[in-house]
């Protein structure tokens, strides 16, 4: 039988402080995901303006001129292909971080 979590105090930790730490791990790793992923897009944006702050205003101007102006079969082929990428992304960087996805067990002797 597996031991309860102690407080610092000795005494057993309340269920639902376990499954608050849990839902704020779980959010801070989403959160996390989401940020990295975005962050790639920016990164890739910035590579092929050329690693200057122009290029990436002009790729970005480029891509935004093109969106509009498209038909909307290919706006839905576009966004299809943008969250294509987008859990893409989102899972190779829960693959290099499935170390962290879920918190440390406390042991009892432990602080």
């Amino acid at each position: 039988m597996p031991s309860p979590s102690l407080l610092p105090s000795g005494r057993p930790a309340p269920e639902h402080a376990n499954l608050a730490y849990l839902i704020l791990h779980m959010a801070g790793v989403v959160a996390t995901t989401l940020l990295l992923t975005w962050g790639l897009f920016v990164l890739f944006f910035l590579m092929i303006g050329g690693f200057s702050f122009e290029g990436l205003m002009h790729q970005l101007a480029n891509l935004s001129r093109r969106y509009v102006t498209a038909e909307p079969a290919r706006i839905a082929s576009f966004q299809a292909m943008l969250i294509g990428a987008h859990i893409l992304l989102s899972g190779a960087i829960l693959f290099f971080r499935r170390g962290t996805l879920l918190p440390a067990r406390a042991t009892a002797g432990s602080h």
